[in-house]
């Protein structure tokens, strides 16, 4: 049995497809709300209902759970992410009860530039999550990966948003020219599926990306020219757009969530372009061949 945290999310809807899709029996960790998930649809899974700090609870989950995937992360609230409250204490609880319970395999996904000294509150967050799995002595295997793009995602599709929503010119942060490596949705659901089948990939963390490095200008100028719309660049200083970015989020109730980019585009976000064909014997592929799901969102 396989058990998704996060399951209802962007990669973790992807990722629960494909492992249905493989004969993996797969268990969903659905944190009690008011709200109806969004558990994918048309596939057979099994639910669980737990809070991230119900260790008894997470332990009846967790019963005949060989493999986790915990995807839990709340960057996409933007200004009301909660990592001291949710993501840091989720990968600590989940971690350790996986261990106490004899979880074979525990993946976690995390960010390039992870780290604990980090200027960034969600770099920050994401390496004291990496911290607590490792020393919680599951068997781990660790993926820190560029921004994911896919129909669904948090990073084009709210690009997009922004794009047609402001007049006139798009808010850069700097020069536009930090670098990122976007990997498409479907190139990491395939190197998550490699390391499960392969056990060199325990007790390793992974830094992967595509097989382009772009600057953010030129990753908003693919998205223009996807849905369509022409319009010039605004180069702000970047402390001064994350407070626009903070003032818009909290005036306007639909404004893109993109307050973690002002964050995540502050400096490069790149790994070496040989990971992917070197580790996973995988070519990713370009970005640009793969956003005809922004023209089906508009």
């Amino acid at each position: 049995m396989i058990l998704v945290t996060g399951g209802t999310g962007f990669i973790g809807q992807a990722l629960t497809k494909n492992l249905v899709s493989l004969g993996y029996p797969v268990r969903l960790l659905i944190n009690p709300s008011g709200k109806s998930p969004r558990i994918p649809r048309g596939i057979a899974v099994d639910v669980a209902i737990s809070g991230i700090d119900d260790e008894r609870n997470l332990r009846a989950a967790m019963k005949d759970v060989q493999i986790v995937f915990h995807l839990i992360g709340t960057e996409w609230k933007g200004i009301d992410a909660e990592y001291s409250t949710v993501d840091i204490p989720a990968a600590k609880t989940i971690s350790a009860v996986a261990a106490q319970m004899g979880v074979e395999r525990f993946f976690y996904l995390s960010h390039l530039g992870a780290d604990k000294a980090s200027a960034y509150p969600v770099l920050q967050a994401k390496a004291l999550c990496e911290a607590a799995v490792i020393a919680s002595g599951v068997p781990y295997t660790i993926l820190e990966t560029a921004p994911v793009y896919g129909k669904g995602d948090h990073f084009t599709e709210s690009f997009a948003r922004l794009v047609r929503k402001v007049p006139f010119a798009v808010p850069l942060p700097g020069s536009g020219e930090t670098k990122i490596q976007p990997i498409w949705i479907d190139d990491l659901i395939t190197c998550l599926l490699l390391c499960l089948d392969d056990s060199k990939s325990i007790h390793r963390t992974f830094q992967i990306g595509g097989m382009e490095i772009l600057s953010i200008r030129e990753c908003l100028e693919l998205i223009m020219e996807q849905i369509q719309v022409k319009k010039g660049f605004l180069n702000i200083p970047p402390v001064w757009l994350r407070g626009l970015l903070i003032a818009m989020e909290q005036w306007f109730e639909k404004a893109p969530k993109i307050y973690f980019w002002s964050d995540y585009l502050a400096e490069d976000r790149i790994t070496a372009l040989d990971v992917l064909p070197r580790e996973f014997s995988l070519i990713p592929t370009r970005m640009s061949r793969n956003l005809g799901y922004l023209t089906e969102a508009s």
